[in-house]
């Protein structure tokens, strides 16, 4: 069989892109928790708080590391393997990357080293700040990210001059139809992807009888946030889906195995097999009417279905429609999870059935896996087109031997496949470490003994050069 230099491209690319938003799909949201953690325990002094947020930090500094990291290379395939996009669309696209950089990794790599080094060298308030504006950085740099991919799926604010994008209105790149509603879409994501890391972490600690406290602390929040997080994603993805059925009817038409070019009341199919050559769906489960309903709010609306297009303008079906069902299987198991531990937080308030710990526990990667089949929906779902209804992803690929991209492909999957195991152990060791005592914790208080240490500090080193 001939190697195809563009698939193995666009495989490279989706492999190590995939790679890539597992880890700051988790680092937003956990960010986020140490900040609300610590500015808990400044304000309440209980020192459980600031056992969490000291015992996350680790795991956060790990997995903010591999993000970094990996998401070097994406850069750099652009130019190698995607030239002749970097060409047409560098006008709008580079400055949106660059704006990430003068933003969100300049606030994080000017306070993440106060934040995780600082502990005992800077004051409390300092601290928090730190770890605040840490926090803020990945929410900026997600922005900025949600802005460049959102107006690669609608386009708006540009002008085509000789076959290049120039920017004619930035407020219209950067506010394009979509970004708003895929912006709230992914933070939210990556708020549960940490809310289930941390409680499911925190159910393992409650089944082995250890770090009673503190698990039942974090698992505690990690449940009330998810009780209120996974029923405003759901709210909000519906939002987004009228938004795609507006812009770009014919990924929803793969997300929901609609075929005929228009169909009025269509079903809602928990299960299909879609066949892309005869143009149908075998074994369907569906709910009559429902996905119009859903999608348009009327039982009978009308729906574009794929046949609406030719043949090689629709996705790949499958990918997109498994996809989107893993997405909101999970998403229903999300609230299920939340609604159980709110019966169980009525009933005792402690979460010691072994049957909610497990479920807790199996539910860890829950976050990361529906973020990554959302992002299959998202970028399979606007194919052929990689900047939607303007350019076709087959036609901006750099001309390579598909011998190189081949080899380049496999030593991605080798050492990414190494380094995501080295993650892992890591992680683990962590967790099985487990979080400080309290004994320690009294010696690392931060603002307490850390002010006066650094200000003797500084006096000695004075006295030694005066000295010297």
């Amino acid at each position: 069989m001939e190697l195809d230099a563009a698939i193995l491209s666009r495989i490279q690319f989706a492999f190590t892109v995939s790679f890539h938003i597992i880890f700051p799909a988790m680092t937003i949201g956990l960010a986020t928790a140490i900040a609300i953690w610590e500015g808990l325990w400044l304000k309440t002094r209980n020192p459980v708080y600031f056992q969490l947020a000291k015992f996350w930090i680790k795991p956060f500094a790990v997995t903010f590391g591999m993000g970094v990291v990996s998401g070097i290379v994406l850069s750099y395939e652009f130019g190698t393997n995607f030239s002749r996009f970097s060409e047409i669309t560098g006008a709008v696209l580079g400055p949106l990357m660059a704006y990430e950089v003068l933003t969100a990794f300049f606030l994080e790599a000017g306070f993440l080293g106060v934040m995780l080094f600082g502990w005992q060298r800077v004051g409390e308030k300092l601290h928090f700040f730190s770890t605040c504006v840490v926090a803020l950085g990945t929410w900026i740099s997600a922005f900025w990210i949600i802005v460049a991919n959102s107006w690669m799926q609608t386009p708006a604010g540009y002008a085509l001059v000789d076959g290049r994008f120039e920017v004619a209105s930035w407020m219209e790149v950067i506010f394009n139809p979509s970004m708003p509603y895929r912006l709230t879409h992914m933070l939210l994501a990556a708020m549960l992807s940490a809310t289930f890391l941390v409680g499911g972490v925190s159910a393992w600690y409650l089944y082995q009888g250890r770090d009673r406290a503190f698990g039942r602390k974090g698992l505690s929040m990690a449940l009330w946030a998810a009780l209120l997080l996974a029923p405003v994603q759901a709210i909000v993805g519906d939002f987004h889906g009228l938004n795609v059925k507006e812009h770009q009817p014919i990924k929803v038409a793969a997300m929901e195995g609609i075929w005929p070019e228009t169909e009025r009341g269509a079903p809602l199919l928990l299960f299909a097999v879609p066949d892309m050559e005869a143009e149908t769906n075998h074994f369907e489960i569906a709910i009559p009417k429902l996905a119009s309903l859903i999608l348009t709010h009327e039982p009978d609306g009308e729906l574009q279905g794929l046949k609406s297009v030719p043949a090689d303008e629709r996705p790949y079906v499958p990918l997109v429609f498994y996809s989107f069902r893993i997405m909101v299987g999970l998403g229903v198991l999300m609230i299920g999870a939340a609604l159980w531990g709110l019966w169980l937080r009525r009933k005792n308030g402690r979460f010691e059935s072994r049957p909610f710990q497990w479920l807790m526990m199996l539910m860890i990667p829950s976050g990361v896996i529906s973020t990554l089949a959302g992002w299959y929906v998202a970028e399979v779902g606007r194919q052929p087109w990689l900047v939607h209804g303007l350019v076709r992803t087959m036609e901006v690929v750099s001309p390579l031997p598909a011998e190189r991209v081949l080899f380049s492909l496999t030593l991605f999957v080798l050492t990414y496949s190494l380094l995501f195991c080295v993650y892992l152990y890591f992680m683990a060791k962590l967790v099985r470490k487990g979080p400080p005592d309290m004994a320690r914790l009294e010696q690392h208080m931060i603002g307490i003994k850390a002010p006066g240490f650094a200000l003797a500090w500084v006096k000695k080193m004075q006295h030694d050069v005066v000295e010297n």
